[in-house]
């Protein structure tokens, strides 16, 4: 088993276990393989729309993750596999300083996911998944739930299509985070045309995805970033994904309750 979508302690909005509880809770959870994609900084001149601006390590801490992700690797290489890994998120407009830091970091870099936080609407940018209060004001900005399940499809649309250079990432992160609040703000997607466009590209690319558990334990998500709808077009497409945790501390690591999704 494998858990593919791991943070660490340099998450600004994470937990402060160390490396190794993650590693040893993997391994006692019977996992072969783990990948901690600590989130890449975001581009220099980007403000950061998350009410805490912790969206992503600062660019100056990012070779020690890389030195302490190394390490551990190397430490516990007859235990477990170990990648060292980034979740990058995809900013619409910042395309090309984002394709400057994976050209410049991709060295260090062995497992990427490709993720979607923000969106961008008119000229400001708002993050997807902060907090009710924010996600409601978005929905006021679009006029409509099904306005910004189709927003946030479309802006994965651009990032599967945009030109981030031959160190992209391969894998799509969480790609249904438009229900983290499902539970309040309910709207049946199925159907859903530019959901099913997204899946297509996905296809024709060669991608996989990211099946991302963490929406289990949301309380207002109470399913999987890939369920219903979403999981119905990644069997019709037989679109390969990688069981991922998304886990900010080291106990919601996966265990073998998830072994057969």
């Amino acid at each position: 088993m494998k858990d593919g979508h791991i943070h660490s302690p340099y998450c600004p909005h994470g937990s402060k276990d160390d490396f190794e509880e993650y590693v040893k809770n993997a391994i006692d959870k019977g996992l072969t393989e783990i990948t901690f994609t600590e989130h890449l900084p975001l581009p220099k001149k980007f403000e950061d729309p998350s009410p805490k601006k912790d969206s992503a390590m600062d660019e100056s801490l990012l070779m020690n993750y890389f030195n302490d992700v190394k390490r551990i690797k190397d430490k516990y290489k007859d235990k477990i596999k170990i990648n060292v890994g980034v979740e990058v998120d995809f900013i619409e407009g910042y395309e090309e300083e984002i394709k400057s830091k994976l050209d410049k970091y991709s060295k260090y870099i062995e497992d990427s996911i490709l993720s979607c936080h923000m969106l961008k609407i008119e000229d400001e940018y708002y993050c997807i998944d902060s907090s009710i209060d924010d996600f409601e004001k978005i929905i006021k900005k679009l006029g409509s739930l099904e306005n910004v399940y189709n927003k946030y499809y479309e802006t994965l649309k651009l990032a599967v299509n945009s030109n981030l250079g031959e160190h992209k990432p391969k894998r799509l992160g969480h790609l249904n985070l438009v229900r983290k609040y499902n539970q309040i703000f309910s709207y049946d997607y199925t159907g859903n045309k530019t959901l099913e466009e997204v899946i297509k590209l996905v296809k024709e690319k060669d991608y996989e995805l990211d099946f991302n558990i963490s929406g289990i334990r949301k309380q207002y998500c109470k399913e999987p970033y890939i369920h219903g709808y979403l999981l119905e077009l990644v069997k019709q497409y037989k679109i390969p994904t990688v069981l991922g945790s998304d886990s900010h501390d080291s106990s919601t690591i996966i265990g073998k309750q998830y072994k057969n999704i």
